[in-house]
């Protein structure tokens, strides 16, 4: 099993930029497709983007194409989450997940991934 904890959330102002990070502790980092998930107040989570397994694909909800990046660095254990441009409706607690070992697939299927940090707060104002 992997343990996951969430950083770099804060308040920022409309058409900022953030970093998230996500620091893995055991040794199945490296071996598991993982992603990042939102929940914005009154709404259900939301997938947001998911990386496999030595980072050769990404995957990105419709919303944020384009703003976006996912990248892993598994010499230090570490999914990142750049997010530019964020806009007032990127609101939201943000989780990073990782998905079983023996999954292979990156995937936007919230019920997919079986391990999860406890989420960082990002709230972006107009």
């Amino acid at each position: 099993q992997v343990q996951l904890a969430e950083s770099g959330g804060g308040s920022v102002q409309a058409g900022s930029s953030l970093r998230l990070s996500c620091a893995a502790s055991g040794h199945t980092f490296r071996n598991s497709v993982v992603g990042w998930f939102r929940q914005a107040p009154g709404k259900e989570r939301e997938f947001v983007a998911s990386i496999s397994k030595f980072g050769g694909i990404v995957f990105y909800a419709e919303t944020v194409q384009g703003r976006f990046v996912i990248s892993r660095d598994d010499a230090k254990n570490t999914l990142y989450l750049q997010m530019n441009n964020l806009d007032p409706d990127d609101t939201a607690v943000y989780y990073c997940a990782a998905r079983p070992v023996t999954a292979a697939q990156v995937s936007n299927r919230e019920n997919e991934y079986d391990q999860w940090g406890h989420g960082t707060q990002v709230t972006v104002s107009s």
